[in-house]
């Protein structure tokens, strides 16, 4: 069993071998070898030789994979001797031109294979007297049969390899180059996150600490101490984001909650809303939150949404309008929730300098547009400001947070929005980036029709010489043809100057060798050998006439039949 398992393994060679590969050569070599039966059979091979020539062809079909130059080699002898076999040296040429590694290797294997076909073809033909014709016959068949598909194979190999190549390469210059980015990114991130905890985080622990301090001091009444105990909290809680958001810049995912607050239901989510609105009308501003609908749940990044667009309204309405009344609107509609903030005008003055980065309102645009909703702000009628929201529900149960992606893209790329068709979010054109950057193989169709190119080309400037030989050979075999009438005409004796002048002079490939086929000839007497200009009943045989002379004299005429 290991030692089967081990030629299987070694018949195989380099390559993986599917049973799908399996399976087509098998079909090749089935096809193969009956058309070479065919070819037997035309050329009344006997039994034997027909299975033979079947068994030849099955092995070197198996073999090409393995020993590509070896079977070139054997198929390309073989094909001059066993006419059944000689198709199969299309595809060991084709095999061995892509499977041959190195060009001196594949030199050697190609010429081997061109003597082997060519020199057993002119030993196989010796007894018919013909070397010339089948060495040149021979030549044009391994150029045009073996040599042909085995450049335009070897061409088709070297060009995908090649494309291959320059892919893999490219792949890996783009990781790298992403690689790089990421570490920049990660470096920036961990500055930025240093900065914050260091500053930031300092200026809110000193908040929290002399705040703390206040809320005991027995000189303040209750609604003083009320209002110190809000801003308590709210320092408290700003650290604790804080925290969060310094451990996602610093290492991609979020601090793990404290203790008290993992039991808590979460903070920064729809559920966390009535938190904040709490928190306002504790330090004295006048909210009110109404909701309407079926509550439904949210996926993570809506449900963070919702929360972080009425947290930021409230925020501007602190600055921009003390004092005035603020309306929180939470509908539970169809396809989406409405989140809606809206605060009339100011009361009165502001309180001083408004710190303001400018960068809230679109920030809330950018989170809600990377979940598929929208955020509208602008002045009402009244003279007030509106802030809504519109954030789909998604198909994701709520409770399941997913971390954002670098690129705050991981909603539209799972598909989010549930059974209904996704929202007009407009995807990254990832394919317009791959034909920027990647290096496209255009597919196998391409390098197949170049290398095929090269090899029509070669076998066209092949016809052509082949048509010029043919046609000279053509010109020369009726030069070299007379009819019985002709032959009749010659008597024995007549000097051989006349005969010769009434003959054509039969120097043609063709009748090299037939002088002596025939009966047998006058000793010391030369011959002219001419064919006969007449259908022949057997195609295999022709019909030749020989005039042989002596001492300037015909001495001997005789007509018989040749086998080809």
């Amino acid at each position: 069993m290991a030692k089967a398992r081990a030629g299987w393994d070694w018949l195989k060679g380099p390559e993986p071998w599917t049973r799908r590969m399996l399976a087509g050569d098998v079909a090749i070599a089935v096809v193969m070898g009956v058309l070479g039966l065919g070819v037997e059979e035309l050329d009344k091979g006997s039994g034997l030789r027909m299975a033979v020539s079947a068994t030849v062809v099955v092995v070197l079909t198996l073999l090409r994979r393995r020993l590509p130059g070896t079977t070139l080699v054997v198929g390309s002898a073989l094909g001059a001797v066993l006419p059944g076999s000689f198709l199969v040296t299309v595809l060991l040429g084709w095999s061995a031109g892509r499977r041959i590694v190195g060009v001196g290797r594949a030199l050697v294997a190609f010429t081997l294979a061109f003597l082997a076909a060519v020199g057993l073809s002119v030993w196989d033909q010796w007894a018919q007297m013909r070397p010339l014709l089948v060495l040149v016959f021979s030549t044009l068949v391994f150029l045009v049969v073996t040599l042909m598909p085995g450049l335009a194979s070897r061409y088709w190999s070297q060009r995908r390899t090649l494309l291959r190549a320059l892919q893999e390469r490219n792949g890996q210059l783009l990781r790298e180059r992403a690689m790089v980015a990421g570490q920049a990114r990660l470096r920036e991130r961990q500055r930025i996150a240093q900065d914050m905890h260091d500053s930031l985080g300092h200026q809110l622990a000193l908040i929290s600490v002399h705040t703390g301090a206040l809320e005991v001091d027995p000189k303040l009444t209750d609604r003083q101490r009320e209002a110190v105990g809000v801003l308590r909290q709210a320092s408290v809680a700003a650290m604790h984001e804080l925290r969060e958001v310094v451990g996602i810049l610093r290492d991609g995912v979020e601090a793990p909650p404290a203790v008290e607050e993992a039991a808590q239901p979460a903070a920064r989510g729809v559920a966390g809303i009535e938190g904040v609105v709490e928190a306002a009308r504790g330090a004295g501003t006048d909210v009110r939150l109404t909701r309407s609908g079926r509550p439904r749940p949210l996926v993570a990044a809506c449900d963070h949404a919702a929360y972080r667009i009425v947290q930021e309204a409230l925020t501007n309405a602190y600055k921009h309008a003390p004092g005035a009344p603020i309306t929180v609107e939470l509908r539970y509609e169809d396809d989406s929730l409405v989140v809606e903030i809206a605060n009339g005008p100011a009361a009165g003055p502001g309180a001083g300098e408004v710190v303001s980065g400018g960068q809230g309102l679109t920030g809330l645009r950018e989170r809600a547009r990377l979940v598929g909703g929208m955020v509208h702000a602008g002045v009402t009628e009244g003279g007030g400001f509106r802030v809504a929201g519109v954030l789909p529900y998604g198909a994701e149960p709520a409770g399941v947070e997913e971390p954002a992606d670098d690129f705050g893209q991981q909603a539209q790329a799972r598909g989010l929005w549930g059974p209904k068709a996704p929202r007009s979010v407009p995807p990254m054109d990832w394919d317009a980036v791959d034909r920027e950057l990647a290096v496209r193989v255009r597919g196998r169709g391409g390098s197949v029709a170049m290398g095929c190119g090269i090899a029509f080309a070669a076998v066209v400037l092949l016809v052509i010489v082949a048509g010029v030989g043919l046609a000279f050979l053509v010109g020369s075999v009726n030069k070299s043809m007379i009819d019985h009438a002709e032959f009749d005409a010659v008597r024995v004796g007549e000097s051989e100057e006349t005969v010769r002048g009434r003959l054509p002079e039969g120097d043609n490939l063709l009748t090299q060798g037939m002088d002596r086929k025939g009966p047998p000839r006058p000793d010391d007497s030369s011959c002219l050998v001419l064919l006969s200009t007449e259908p022949q009943e057997n195609l295999t045989t022709d019909t030749v006439f020989r005039f042989c002379f002596k001492d300037g004299k015909l001495v001997d005429k005789q007509v018989y039949e040749v086998k080809q």
